[in-house]
């Protein structure tokens, strides 16, 4: 396979590993606000810190460098790719998957998104104490997507804070499908709530997460971001595309 070059830039150096050791790719969508690079680079940094035996790269869809084909162009042997996306949307579906048939060179293997996940529940309710809520009912905020499971994922998801609380928890969109945030949060102001908080469903800081502090509510979480939980489910889905025989231990 012929390595492609990019202006400026010398061509990447490919690393073989150790059978028992794919790599761990770490899949974000990419955004134009630096703030997201940072807080994906600090939970990059986290995960190299708790498994430093691990190769673990980080990739984008879009918009950021290291894309994900020139990630997995530096890669020899065999590779997990750990989509940073929190439901079966077309991007873990049909983008990702293509991405991986496209380095033949590699024996790779697609892991399911993060959500929902009963971690997702935890780091979710860590955020919204961290932000001051206290007992409000609580929109989750998510991107959206055309595709159904992704909002059936996001309403799972859902559930399990509404249990995890003790409060009323619907979804809001910030971009595709319906109903908005900022219609949950009236829909529950009219019922009489006086607070309504959002619980911020997303990985890193940008636009959506923009849009749902925008929506109305007493209070927004910050995103799901550098967190213990987070890291945990990552390498939770990182051990789930590696056959058993090859499982690092620990």
């Amino acid at each position: 396979m012929t390595t492609p070059s990019f202006p400026g830039r010398p061509a990447p150096l490919r690393v073989l590993h150790a059978a028992r050791r794919p790599a761990l790719v770490l899949v974000a969508h990419g955004s134009r606000d630096p703030a997201a690079a940072v807080e994906l680079g600090r939970l990059h940094a986290r995960l190299r810190g708790e498994r430093p035996e691990l190769d673990i790269r980080l990739g984008h869809l879009g918009l950021n460098e290291p894309l994900l084909p020139q990630v997995l162009d530096g890669l020899s042997g065999r590779a997990v790719l750990v989509p940073l996306l929190l439901s079966r949307g077309y991007h873990s579906r049909t983008d990702i998957p293509r991405t991986l048939s496209a380095a033949p060179h590699l024996a790779g293997e697609c892991a399911p998104p993060l959500g929902p996940d009963p971690l997702l529940t935890g780091v979710l309710a860590d955020r919204l104490a961290e932000a001051g809520w206290r007992g409000e009912p609580v929109v989750l905020a998510a991107s959206g997507s055309r595709v159904p499971d992704a909002a059936e994922d996001v309403g799972v998801q859902a559930a399990l804070l509404s249990a995890r609380l003790g409060v009323d928890v619907r979804v809001g969109f910030v971009s595709a499908g319906g109903p908005s945030v900022a219609a949950r949060v009236a829909e529950l102001s009219a019922e009489g709530y006086g607070r309504v908080a959002v619980a911020s469903y997303f990985t890193a800081p940008g636009d959506f997460a923009r849009l749902a502090a925008a929506a109305g509510g007493a209070l927004t979480s910050a995103p799901l971001g550098d967190h213990p939980l987070l890291a945990r489910l990552v390498l939770e889905r990182y051990r789930s595309g590696v056959p058993s025989a090859l499982r690092p231990t620990g």
